[in-house]
């Protein structure tokens, strides 16, 4: 197991729990225009989701992250997510195996498959979860005066890039 990868993880999800402390659950589950009605907690459900979904499918074999249970609670009850954000960081050191990827397509619900791997998938999974985090920031600002970290929704790269920009 890639202990970088998984430290990493753990830090994503260390800030969106880090998030989650400061909002009230009335906040967590507010629609907010500024994400096309969207709440914080759904973006965070979205995230929670797709990392269950890989470790079902991690012991299947079969990922298919279109095909996920939904489970609306965790958008409006902080402290169910809080506990999957949990769950999530204490269950992703694991063998890395080759998996195979469900995809849909509007063409053919019945979708494909394609050869991955467990590591690949993780990263894809933090990728993902940052991108949501960019947009959760978004509605943080919008929300409150809770003041998330500079780095909070940015991808690794771009803050390496940002750092490069800024050296002598």
């Amino acid at each position: 197991m890639n202990r970088q990868l998984t430290k990493s993880i753990k830090a994503a999800l260390a800030q969106i729990s880090a998030m989650l402390d400061a909002l009230s659950d009335e906040q967590y589950g507010r629609s907010l225009p500024i994400l096309s009605g969207a709440s914080l907690g759904g973006h965070v459900r979205h995230v929670i989701e797709f990392f269950i979904e890989l470790d079902r499918g991690y012991r299947s074999g079969d990922v298919n992250y279109d095909a996920r249970h939904r489970d609306k609670t965790i958008e409006r009850q902080r402290e169910l997510a809080l506990a999957g954000l949990q769950k999530i960081a204490t269950s992703l050191d694991k063998e890395n195996k080759t998996l195979l990827l469900t995809i849909a397509t509007e063409a053919d619900q019945t979708g494909f498959q394609v050869e991955t791997n467990y590591e690949r998938e993780l990263v894809y999974n933090l990728e993902h979860a940052v991108h949501h985090m960019a947009l959760m920031k978004i509605g943080i600002g919008a929300l409150s005066a809770f003041q998330l970290p500079e780095s909070f929704g940015v991808a690794s790269s771009t803050i390496r890039y940002r750092q490069a920009l800024c050296a002598p």
